[in-house]
């Protein structure tokens, strides 16, 4: 019997077949010896089931047959990894590669003390592969989060493990004990917005929550010069003043967020530069208004209202 703690990965995919293969190449390079590793399928069509349990025949796959967003997805996963007697889960999109000694430092650093609750790595960008994609995060007085040394190139400056307020839902290490006392994550939020969430929410149950920078990942998802879809816009406005809601937050960091909202809704609507914005402006508005009319979970069409 191995005397380190069992890690369970979760890992969910749709329709992403050679990233998450690609991610369990790496995954499957640890020498970390106590680890197993759960894929959830979100019912892809292009041969990922097959091709997954063909090329790593000891991970578990789960078929999930309702779309539950990232919040609920992976809360499949959670509850499989916990029911597997899991120590440690470590949630992981399928669009990342991993350091071989990415999980060892996480527990290494996740055990130097029995009230950390969550660890995450040192992200990188994919395509620039010293170029910081987050050590960890914060809020601002407004409550508005954002990532230390983003966009950064790794000069040695993030050197240490350290407390932070939050770390990139791309890849974060959950003490099980962490989870079972503070809850899965809230698939209220379906996406974005929701690590975040539910790292105020551990913190709130007195766990700390650290950044292991020697532990390195590599992640795809996210380049320096992303451009947003609508949707996120949909999903970050609405899920802002959710995890306002949620939390209790002061009344100033209410009047900022309507305000910068507000300011950018205008922008949107009347500047002949923002004209290409049509659809982010419709996903900004409706983003508000389903906040105040408590239309959470996935966004809705307007065939799904009728």
């Amino acid at each position: 019997m191995s005397n380190l703690p069992l890690v369970v990965s979760v890992i969910l995919n749709t329709n992403h077949r050679d990233d998450t293969l690609a991610c369990l190449g790496s995954l499957m390079k640890s020498p970390y010896t106590n680890h197993q590793t759960i894929v959830l399928d979100n019912a892809s069509s292009d041969g990922s089931v097959q091709a997954i349990s063909e090329a790593f025949p000891s991970a578990q796959i789960i078929s999930l047959h309702k779309n539950l967003g990232y919040a609920g997805n992976n809360n499949v996963g959670i509850q499989a990894a916990l029911d597997a007697g899991a120590e440690w889960i470590f949630v992981l999109n399928e669009d990342i590669i991993l350091d071989p000694y990415a999980i060892s430092h996480l527990i290494e650093a996740g055990t130097q003390d029995n009230t950390i609750g969550v660890v995450g790595p040192l992200v990188y960008h994919f395509h620039e592969p010293r170029v910081i994609q987050s050590a960890g995060g914060a809020f601002d007085r407004n409550w508005l989060s954002f990532h230390y040394g983003q966009n950064e190139p790794d000069l040695g400056q993030f050197d240490r493990v350290r407390e932070v307020e939050w770390v990139s839902g791309c890849a974060m290490m959950l003490r099980r004990s962490a989870i079972e006392s503070s809850g899965v994550i809230d698939e209220r939020f379906f996406y974005y917005w929701e690590e975040t969430e539910w790292c105020v929410r551990i913190r709130k149950h007195h766990w700390k929550i650290v950044f292991a920078p020697q532990a390195k990942i590599w992640h795809k998802g996210v380049q320096p010069n992303y451009q947003p879809s609508p949707n996120v816009t949909y999903y970050a406005t609405r899920n802002r003043f959710l995890l306002l809601s949620s939390h209790q937050a002061p009344w100033y960091a209410w009047l900022s967020a309507y305000f910068s909202t507000l300011r950018t809704l205008l922008a949107w609507s009347i500047r002949p530069k923002w004209r290409q914005k049509g659809e982010h402006r419709d996903a900004l508005w409706q983003g508000l208004v389903d906040f105040h009319r408590g239309r959470l979970g996935m966004r809705s069409t307007p065939e799904t209202r009728l």
